[in-house]
């Protein structure tokens, strides 16, 4: 059974950083692509970015690039993403899904229960 764990997330001014981290058991975590999902408040999922399974590729939505970096350690089966500059619309519920980046309105059936950003001041 797929289990992700994400931890990280919590309240930061804009502007600010945080590392979320997800830890991955219950599947052969380095024979798969992953991604970060989140969902803002009323909103429906949204790909935030995704890494290749050895890690040497790595994808990001417009709204991501030049701010977040996503990375893995296989050897850990722990995958994260380091937001920096955030700016209150990256507030949201943050997921780490098994997988790369599905089709607009995909649901990530196979991500965790989620790390809660919010940016404010």
């Amino acid at each position: 059974e797929v289990h992700l764990v994400e931890s990280g997330g919590g309240l930061v001014q804009p502007g600010g950083s945080l590392r979320l981290s997800c830890a991955a058991s219950g599947f052969v975590f380095s024979y798969y692509e992953m991604s970060w999902v989140r969902q803002a408040p009323g909103k429906g999922l949204e790909w935030v970015s995704a890494i290749s399974y050895s890690g040497d590729r790595t994808y990001y939505a417009d709204s991501a690039k030049g701010r977040f970096t996503i990375s893995r350690d296989n050897a850990k089966n722990m995958m994260y993403l380091e937001l920096t500059n955030l700016k209150p619309e990256d507030t949201a519920m943050y997921y780490c899904a098994k997988g790369g980046r599905g089709p607009i309105g995909d649901q990530y059936p196979e991500r965790g229960q989620g790390t809660q950003v919010t940016v404010s001041s």
